[in-house]
């Protein structure tokens, strides 16, 4: 039996698993990479890093199926992050470092964009909101503030797009990490004119669009040797990250909600045609021709319960790998006997700005309602409950255009944490599932590689063939309590947004001139 192979592009490293057609894992392996900020608001990546990364996974899976009984690689199928962008000159070497979805270099374009250039129009075609993280924005930042680059550059790329013209030679951009540009008709399933006019950036300095399914043959024969793979062995352009983990947790009928919580997090839901929502909260992104994936992400999940864990418990982590157990497991041992709500102390988690649904690269972290009796544990709890309170804001944002859910299903890697599975059930007042493997966008990969193959007939397959391994149910006065802080939650947003604006300002120039000096 073949094995199909899922290679998943992360913000912090890459992922490689072999399945075989009923999602039995061969092998897998991982490699880490930095994510750099050489300056405050910028959050970049090296692209051959990364390469390198991807490269030496695969060479790892791909030599264990091969070795082993299970038939070799039938394909290889990608997944991306989302929104990452690099130059390439004339001859195809990077002239940039890669910058990620975190990167708010563009703010101040981004509010243009939104107030100045018919932002809601841009929105509502491209399905992508308007804020630095886009490379829409991050495009004009460049055109601006490093006007040479901009006009040097013969490519504007992401990631994944480099890696496959490093394999292949060629520049293709699947549909969904296309539609998470800003410069791409989510219905006309081509770039957006009117978008790329914005810039004043040729066409011919973008990939050729192609279906997530679309499969490139005819692998650099350098990078097959060192594969130990057949060089017409197909790689599947595959989707970005996001759409991917609803098809790897089986999240694609009607009334069935993923939610994962990794470094950030995400709310989506599978719709059977493009929608965007009025109000601007949301996104819309392709994962076919024929379904699409609305939802929103937030940008602080497993990141700010790392701040917490690492920053207000020195040694903690160390002592986590002293005894070979997940920090979350000590996390867990640390507040487990603070109560639900964690005596009236609110965290707002806003540690890197914040996405959806309030799109705003301003905002900062907020303890609110301290008090002599909280503790550290406090804290520690306060900041698990609130990255839930802003998971809630996105679901409640998406219940607007797609009415409640029927079924949640969650993954990621704060999966391991018992106490954050029952927070998430106990804020969202409904029974959360949680699929066998966390691992969901390698998993997504490899059905659209199966799809690709003629290997299943129809995505579908992928809401029966999910196991899952625990159910969460909310617990009556849990709920009630966390009912009540949210709504103290969403005002205080309200209420400090004109401040969010001031304090950011004041910190940029502090930062700024802290490096003058």
């Amino acid at each position: 039996m073949a094995a199909f192979v899922g290679v998943d592009i992360g913000t912090t490293s890459t992922k490689v698993i072999a399945y075989d057609v009923n999602g039995r894992i061969l092998a897998e392996e991982s490699r880490g990479y930095d994510l750099r900020s050489p300056r405050p608001e910028f959050a970049e990546q090296d692209p051959d890093e990364v390469l390198e990364a991807v490269l030496s996974s695969l060479e790892r899976v791909a030599r264990d199926v091969e070795s082993g009984d299970d038939g070799g690689v039938a394909c290889v199928s990608f997944s991306a992050a989302m929104h990452s962008l690099l130059a390439l000159g004339p001859d195809g070497a990077p002239l940039t470092p890669a910058l990620t979805y975190a990167d708010n270099r563009a703010s101040e374009q981004a509010a243009r964009i939104r107030d100045e250039l018919d932002g809601a129009e841009i929105h509502r075609r491209t399905g992508t909101p308007i804020h630095p993280m886009s490379p829409l924005t991050k495009l004009l930042w460049f055109k601006e503030e490093d006007p040479e680059t901009f006009e040097r550059a013969s490519r504007w790329i992401s990631l994944k797009e480099y890696v496959f013209y490093r394999l292949f030679g060629e520049y293709v951009v699947d549909h969904s990490i296309a539609s998470a540009t800003g410069l791409f008709n989510i219905r006309d399933l081509d770039w957006d004119e009117e978008a790329l006019e914005v810039l004043g950036l040729p066409v011919e300095k973008l990939s050729r669009p192609v279906p997530t399914t679309h499969a490139v043959h005819g692998l650099n024969k350098e990078h097959a040797r060192r594969l130990g793979m057949d060089a017409d062995t197909p790689f599947v352009v595959g989707a970005n990250d996001g759409v991917l983990a609803n098809l790897g947790v089986g999240a694609t009928k009607p009334g069935t909600v993923a939610c994962s919580i990794g470094t950030s997090g995400a709310v989506r839901a599978v719709v059977d045609e493009p929608r965007v929502d009025k109000a601007r909260k949301l996104f819309c992104y392709v994962l076919t021709e024929n379904e699409w994936v609305i939802g929103g992400p937030i940008n602080n999940g497993g990141i700010a319960l790392q701040w917490a864990v690492e920053d207000l418990f020195p040694g903690v982590k160390e002592k986590a790998e002293k005894q070979g157990r997940d920090p979350l497991e000590l996390a867990n041992e640390i507040v487990e006997k603070v109560p639900p709500g964690s005596e009236g102390l609110i965290f707002l988690p806003y540690l890197t700005g914040e996405r959806a649904p309030h799109w705003n690269a301003d905002v900062k972290g907020v303890f609110f309602g301290l008090s002599r009796r909280h503790r550290r544990e406090h804290l520690l709890k306060a900041v698990m409950e609130g990255v839930m309170y802003q998971m809630n804001a996105v679901m409640k944002a998406m219940e607007e255009i797609a009415g409640a859910p029927e079924e949640v299903r969650a993954t990621g890697g704060f999966a391991n944490s018992g106490v954050w599975r029952q927070i998430m059930a106990d804020v969202f007042e409904r029974e959360v599932s949680f699929p066998e493997s966390y691992e969901s966008s390698c998993w997504g990969a490899a059905l659209l590689g199966m799809k690709a193959l003629g290997e299943i007939d129809s995505l579908a397959v992928a809401n029966e063939s999910i196991r899952v391994s625990t159910r969460h149910r909310p617990e009556e006065r849990s709920a009630l309590v966390y009912e009540r802080l949210m709504e103290i939650f969403g005002r205080l947003y309200e209420r400090l947004e004109p401040e969010f604006a001031e304090i950011s300002a004041f910190q940029r120039r502090f930062a700024e001139d802290g490096e003058e000096n």
